[in-house]
């Protein structure tokens, strides 16, 4: 391809891929190459580069003259997600509990987040409220400071948006749900009860799970 091909070609995959994760376009639903590029105002060859590396990270099935179809979250692959989320935030939380210092900074940033996703989930913009959800989860990681535990995070947080993402959209009051069980879990961290966050988070995530899969 040329310069101006490869260009376009990057375009259209962070536009596919930012409609998937995001719950833009669903599990099951066709995406066309033809509209796609004609939304972008290109040519089909970049567009069918894009969908083609989409198609080798499991998010498009390419279907012969048609285009491609959303590949939908499997129920394994959700499961895995929620085993190592919450084997990795227990774990940083089960560390942050060591410094109340971290404990008491970890907890500011998380009540702004929170007020950050009240603000969305009033405008109804899912796509912000994906993005401070996202932010709320890494940030307990990170703070921990277990360099592993984040480039391991960082490796299933686009299986983690595109989950939390479809559930917003799924159900109208799962915004209002999902920030009371982030208060649930800042608070557990607050006072330094891992038991009160583990058994929090993993009802957070079942929760997520279920309306996921279906």
């Amino acid at each position: 391809m040329t310069n101006s091909e490869t260009s376009s070609a990057q375009r259209a995959y962070d536009v596919a891929k930012d409609q998937i994760l995001s719950g833009g376009v669903r599990g099951g639903q066709l995406l066309s190459e033809v509209e796609m590029a004609a939304q972008l105002g290109i040519s089909r060859t970049p567009v069918h580069e894009a969908f083609l590396r989409l198609a080798a990270e499991d998010l498009l099935e390419l279907l012969p003259r048609r285009g491609a179809v959303v590949v939908p979250i499997s129920a394994h692959d959700a499961t895995d997600v929620l085993e190592m989320r919450l084997a990795l935030e227990t774990a940083a939380v089960r560390r942050l509990c060591r410094s109340a210092e971290a404990v008491d900074t970890l907890f500011t940033e998380l009540t702004a987040l929170i007020a950050l996703q009240r603000e969305d989930a009033s405008a109804g913009d899912v796509h912000r409220f994906a993005a401070a959800d996202d932010a709320f989860h890494r940030r307990i990681v990170d703070v921990a400071g277990n360099a592993i535990a984040q480039r391991f995070y960082c490796s299933i947080s686009e299986r983690q948006r595109r989950m939390m993402s479809d559930a917003a959209r799924s159900e109208s009051t799962r915004l209002a749900a999902l920030i009371d069980e982030h208060d649930e879990l800042a608070a557990a961290i607050g006072a330094r009860d891992l038991a009160r966050f583990e058994s929090a988070l993993l009802l957070h995530l079942e929760a997520t799970y279920r309306v996921t899969i279906g």
